[in-house]
């Protein structure tokens, strides 16, 4: 009779081992050019895909398991916090418009990301990055779902949530979110790699998620906090995993080094321009604010980014491009953009305002340099205006940016009083950009660029009304059938936030909740 041995029980690095690398096999009848056709194409060389380092070294099982106790706890607070009508103890209202933001120009992108990593995955030969790929593919469904799931509960009380997907692909201004997106997810595996995974999640994604999941909890907001919260451990994760793209791919040949600068040149200013929205949430969305866009960015960017890049030298990459114009903008876009929303808050899907005193006077102590000189006097005389009944709204079109699509709102470097505007001849067409960086960003890959869908060029050839709508005819508003072709009720979803319905309601309810009948 056989002895009984027992099993060695395998220690977690065989397991994952076993559970990634140990799934992979070599093609006998098809050649590895045809089955990953992708891995070749943008002049990146791998010579060794084994030595891709997985720090998590994540098993499925495990994976699922760790998933598995996060959503229990995120729906039980999730679930509460419905049912205690905890949207009336957030602080104001105007709070919500930054959830608006949020819901249709963040969330979204979290899917697209999903769809991204899956693309991604399927394309590199090497089993190490295909596992990793396939776990922030789906931690980012994960993100989408969990962030509609918690915000939809504010769709049972105010305007402008309903209709995000569709949003998404008509409004203009959520064409700067979608836009950076589609230019990833057509770009190749490797730059995909380089501008989500390590530009965008490693060196940006604290500039987006801890500002804003910090505001929400600082406002009361404790669904949107939850799902924030429960987001950022696989942020730390996917954040390793960003800059291990980097080190594997610089690490494999000489050749790459200049490759990987190019991109890391664009996707970081592609990813700052998306930020202004962000920056414009801190310094005027949030009605208590926990830090102005100007010291979060000198916290995560210079700070942090510096000793990156210091890090990162060692392997030839040098700091990004167009630093120095950074640096000088940081005192100016936040305010730019928020004068830009202002004036044209009828059509956009959030209602905007005019700051109070006391927050004037917060900007004005983070912003000494500028907000005084250049942005407070605008702000007061709209303020005067409104109060008079002659609220400000602007009813033309901005151009846009060909590459960000966003209004040619920035000013010169050096000069906060001058529209910067840069322009490019290309194929008998004239492009148009906001700055330097957009500008060269084109004219590397024009092709790319010159298919971009502009909405307010659309808006101009007619191709954003509802479907029947007759412009010739006598007394024809476009605006008020752009809003419709947006799904944005006019009145209800826009305008400016005093006497609109979500103050009125708000302020209504919490009464109800907070006194005696």
């Amino acid at each position: 009779m056989d002895m009984q041995v027992a099993k060695k029980k395998l220690g977690l690095k065989e397991r994952y081992q076993v559970m990634t690398r140990g799934l992979d096999w070599t093609p006998s009848y098809q050649k590895m050019e045809d089955i990953y056709p992708y891995a070749a194409y943008e002049g990146i060389k791998i010579h060794d895909w084994d030595k891709w380092e997985d720090p998590f070294r994540l098993t499925m099982d495990a994976y699922w398991k760790y998933q598995a106790e996060k959503e229990r706890k995120l729906y039980a607070i999730i679930d509460a916090y419905a049912q205690n009508n905890g949207h009336l103890n957030v602080t104001d209202a105007r709070y919500l418009n930054a959830v608006k933001l949020f819901l249709t120009g963040i969330s979204p992108l979290e899917y697209m990301a999903h769809r991204g990593f899956a693309h991604v995955g399927r394309q590199f030969p090497g089993a190490g990055p295909r596992v990793a790929c396939l776990m922030q593919s789906i931690d980012e469904i994960r993100h989408a779902q969990t962030q509609i799931h918690s915000l939809s509960n504010y769709n049972k009380y105010y305007n402008g949530f309903h209709d995000f997907r569709h949003m998404l692909e008509r409004v203009w201004y959520l064409s700067v979110p979608r836009s950076f997106f589609d230019d990833a997810v057509t770009a190749g595996p490797f730059e995909f790699m380089v501008a989500i995974g390590f530009s965008f999640e490693y060196v940006l994604t604290n500039l987006l998620f801890v500002p804003f999941v910090s505001g929400a909890a600082y406002n009361g907001d404790m669904g949107t906090m939850t799902f924030g919260f429960s987001a950022q451990s696989d942020e730390a994760r996917h954040m390793t995993l960003g800059l291990e793209v980097i080190k594997f791919i610089l690490e494999q040949d000489p050749d790459n080094l200049p490759i990987v600068q190019r991109w890391i040149d664009k996707w970081m200013w592609r990813g700052y321009r998306v930020l202004t929205l962000v920056g414009m949430m801190m310094d005027y969305m949030l009605p208590k604010r926990i830090m102005s866009w100007k010291e979060a960015w000198e916290v995560y960017f210079e700070e942090n980014g510096g000793a990156l890049f210091k890090d990162l030298a060692r392997y030839g990459i040098r700091p990004p491009k167009w630093l120095d114009q950074i640096s000088f903008d940081k005192d100016h876009i936040s305010h730019q953009a928020w004068a830009t929303f202002y004036q044209y808050g009828a059509a956009a899907a959030f209602n905007t305002w005019t700051p109070n005193d006391e927050e004037m006077d917060w900007l004005s102590q983070k912003y000494p340099n500028s907000f005084d000189k250049y942005y407070r006097p605008r702000l007061e005389y709209w303020r005067e205006q409104a109060a008079q009944g002659k609220r400000f709204y602007n009813k033309t079109l901005p151009m846009l940016c060909q590459t960000c699509q966003i209004p040619m709102l920035f000013t010169e470097p050096g000069d906060p009083t001058k529209i910067c505007y840069r322009e490019v001849d290309y194929q008998g067409s004239k492009y148009h950009f906001c700055s330097d960086g957009c500008k060269e960003i084109f004219e590397y890959e024009p092709e790319k660029y010159v298919q971009a869908w502009l909405p307010v060029h659309q808006i101009y050839q007619g191709n954003c009304f509802p479907e029947g709508a007759d412009p010739t005819a006598e007394g024809f508003d476009p605006l008020a059938e752009v809003l419709k072709y947006y799904h944005v009720e006019m009145g209800r979803d826009n305008l400016d936030f005093e006497g609109s319905e979500d103050q009125k309601n708000f302020d209504q309810w919490r009464g109800q909740a907070t006194k005696n009948a």
